[in-house]
C-alpha cells in the first residue's frame, strides 16, 4: 500500500480492540491488523495511539478521553493511520469495562464510514485542527 493512500473498509469489517485504562493494547482481533497493516503481536502491549493519524485533532481525543474516564460509552468518527503510512476511517464505539479480575479497561469496536459522515467529520476535524 502506498504511502497516504486510502483504505476504504468493505461492509463487514468490524475491527475490535482492548485496551488497559492506560490504551494499552491488550486484544486486536484479524480486522484491525488488516486494515492498520500490523500483526497481533506488533499492536500487543503497544499504546492505541499509534494507529493515531496526524489530521485528527486533539480536542477528538480530549472528548474521548473525558468520555471513557467517566465511565461512558463514547461514538465518534476516527481517522487512523496504517504502519505503512496509509490511512482509513471508522466509526468508533468504545465502552469501559472492568473485568472479573477487577481489571479496567476499554473495548473499541469500528466499523465502515460513510462518505457523508467522513466528509462531515473533516469538515468539523478541519475547523478543530486550525483552533490548535
Amino acid at each position: 500500500m502506498a504511502a497516504g493512500q486510502e483504505t476504504v473498509l468493505d461492509e463487514y469489517a468490524f475491527l475490535v480492540s482492548e485496551t488497559n485504562e492506560k490504551g494499552i493494547i491488550s486484544f486486536a482481533n484479524d480486522d484491525f491488523c488488516k486494515i492498520a497493516e500490523y500483526s497481533l503481536e506488533e499492536l500487543m502491549g503497544q499504546p492505541h495511539n499509534m494507529v493515531r493519524h496526524k489530521d485528527m485533532p486533539k480536542k477528538a481525543f480530549k472528548s474521548l478521553w473525558d468520555t471513557i474516564q467517566k465511565g461512558d460509552i463514547w461514538t465518534g468518527y476516527v481517522k487512523n493511520a496504517t504502519k505503512t503510512g496509509g490511512y482509513y476511517w471508522v466509526f468508533a464505539t468504545i465502552y469501559p469495562f472492568e473485568s472479573c479480575d477487577g481489571s479496567k479497561g476499554y473495548l473499541s469496536c469500528r466499523r465502515r464510514a460513510s462518505e457523508a459522515e467522513i466528509k462531515s467529520a473533516n469538515e468539523l476535524y478541519a475547523k478543530w485542527k486550525n483552533e490548535e
